[in-house]
């Protein structure tokens, strides 16, 4: 079954069971290494479900998860677990308080996206014909301290014009309007920039001309309005 897909009927269980599907699709396919990686949902206005820290995202169980408030206060937890949440809360808070119509936000340190920004490669929209339309324009952040609070300052610009950020040096950050668009997102941020990396490796990037890019990007424009 798909827990991905939440709705305003979606039950507190409800979102636990869709981060636990997502974490689980995350570490299969390499998204979220080890005990890499977060994950949360908004779960009404003003809190927020998210996962705990250190613990590896392919193993969760709904009582390892937590309720937190915007102001990063934990609301509900299991006392018997004792888990506290992840260090990089602050980095989703940052994005929920400035884009109302967020519902999921997925930060990750996928090989290959992460690979373009310790290369000084810029994200590319012009090479595959879907990442525009599916994705948008995807920034790259400056270098930031290894503190949530620096990270979340440095994504603080680009969040209301993209739905998905490169953070220098570090990993990504993907987000919609629920687990299932986040999730797509990080993935095809992956995708895409294996493919600019195996390119590179054969020796030759192709981009898309300007008459494509420039329909494209006039197709794109109309979407966000």
């Amino acid at each position: 079954m798909n827990h991905l897909h939440l709705s305003s009927f979606s039950t507190e269980r409800d979102f636990r069971l869709a981060i636990i599907e997502a974490g689980r699709i995350c570490y299969a396919s390499g998204l979220m290494h080890a005990n890499t990686g977060n994950i949360s949902v908004r779960m009404g206005n003003d809190r927020i479900v998210i996962t705990p820290s250190g613990v590896c995202k392919g193993r969760l169980e709904p009582e390892d998860l937590l309720v937190i408030d915007l102001d990063g206060v934990i609301l509900k937890s299991d006392k018997l677990r004792r888990h506290t949440f992840s260090s990089e809360a602050p980095l989703h808070l940052e994005i929920y308080r400035r884009r109302p119509d967020v519902r999921a936000v997925m930060h990750a340190h996928p090989v290959h996206a992460t690979a373009l920004t310790v290369a000084g490669i810029p994200f590319p929209v012009d090479v595959l014909p879907d990442v525009l339309a599916g994705l948008g324009p995807v920034p790259t952040t400056r270098f930031t301290l290894p503190d949530a609070h620096d990270t979340a300052a440095a994504i603080s610009e680009y969040v209301k014009d993209h739905s998905a950020i490169l953070i220098r040096n570090h990993g990504a950050v993907a987000y919609g309007t629920d687990l299932e668009e986040a999730l797509n997102r990080l993935e095809q941020l992956e995708n895409t920039a294996r493919t600019v990396l195996t390119a590179h490796l054969l020796g030759k990037v192709n981009h898309l001309p300007d008459e494509i890019m420039s329909a494209m990007r006039e197709k794109y424009l109309r979407t966000r309005e």
